[in-house]
């Protein structure tokens, strides 16, 4: 369910790049409409892809085969239904809502025309917000593969998965964390092993959201992002979870790789023998849950802003420094 389903008089639409299990989508409705949420405005494209039971059992069945090779699904059917997809033995909404039956009917005044849905918006010059599922190392063309989604979660990938051209989008603004976290295989040159890797994971509540699986936890690592910068064409980005550093002596951060005494880049991540050039700064014992500008922020918090604004080599607009909606830093 898109995000913004909380702010009321909003328009929800869920693109036609998806693949949703329509119980999985019926219970996210029935969960907000219990608590006065108006679900009449979340609509999905005819052109999404159905994830059926038997998606989720091909997944396990999979994922369980590949034993220590096991690439980390959630296990929920996403990948088998995008196969299918792609082999064009999958089935759209359009087609589902048709079908008849108890789920289908339900869907049925949530399905609509995709294209024209989201054109009609954009040329009644309303403002469209595109939100992303997953992060961009999880792009199956461009994330660290195999260990990905199965879907392109690049910003490209949005008007892949709307049906819109580039030059409607106006804004990209990338989402990162003040660290590094990753659920399930791959490489993760950042990652920590000791005591501190576990603080950030138990600080910060780092479990995956569907599977509830411990997410790995390191330090921020400005090779990846500048990678990701580049993939999305990114105008400015927003710092999450800066609070989860506070009470750190020491914080670091990944400024290079290493490979054989040379310099190397994001593509080498899963290579033996990668050294990391990795900084230290200092840490900041101040609680910052209060700040609302940048420049309120421990000087040691702040110095830790700019090295990542340095990095990214975009400017950060927005630090978030609580849980709390209204806990944002400009």
């Amino acid at each position: 369910m898109p995000s913004g389903v909380l702010n009321e008089g909003v328009e929800l639409f869920i693109g036609g790049g998806t693949v949703v299990s329509p119980n999985g989508l019926i219970e996210e409705l029935d969960r907000l409409a219990a608590r006065g949420i108006d679900v009449t405005r979340v609509k999905i494209s005819d052109r999404a892809h159905v994830v059926l039971a038997a998606h989720a059992q091909r997944d396990r069945e999979a994922e369980e085969a590949r034993g220590e090779k096991a690439l980390g699904t959630t296990g929920r059917g996403i990948g088998p239904a995008y196969v299918d997809k792609v082999a064009r033995s999958g089935l759209t909404f359009r087609t589902f809502v048709r079908q008849g039956g108890p789920h289908a009917d339900r869907l049925a005044p949530h399905v609509v025309d995709g294209v024209a849905y989201i054109h009609d918006r954009l040329n009644a010059g309303k403002r469209v917000l595109i939100e992303g599922a997953q992060g961009s190392l999880l792009d199956v063309g461009y994330g660290t593969y195999p260990y990905v989604t199965s879907s392109h979660t690049i910003a490209g990938g949005a008007c892949i998965g709307l049906g819109i051209g580039p030059t409607a989008i106006g804004r990209v603004t990338g989402v990162v964390k003040a660290y590094a976290t990753r659920v399930g295989g791959g490489p993760f040159p950042s990652e920590l092993h000791d005591e501190r890797g576990e603080r950030l994971r138990r600080q910060g509540g780092e479990f995956g959201t569907v599977t509830g699986r411990p997410r790995r936890c390191g330090w921020f690592d400005g090779v990846a992002a500048r990678y990701a910068v580049e993939l999305n064409g990114l105008t400015d980005a927003v710092i999450t979870k800066l609070d989860v550093l506070t009470g750190f002596d020491r914080v670091a951060l990944v400024t290079g790789y290493r490979l054989n005494g040379k310099p190397a880049g994001f593509a080498d991540a899963d290579t033996p023998g990668l050294e990391l050039e990795l900084e230290e700064l200092d840490g900041w014992l101040e609680a910052i849950g209060d700040c609302r500008r940048i420049e309120d922020l421990p000087r040691a918090a702040q110095h830790y802003v700019r090295r990542i604004e340095t990095l990214l080599g975009v400017p950060v607009t927005l630090v978030s420094v609580g849980r709390e909606r209204a806990q944002l830093a400009r």
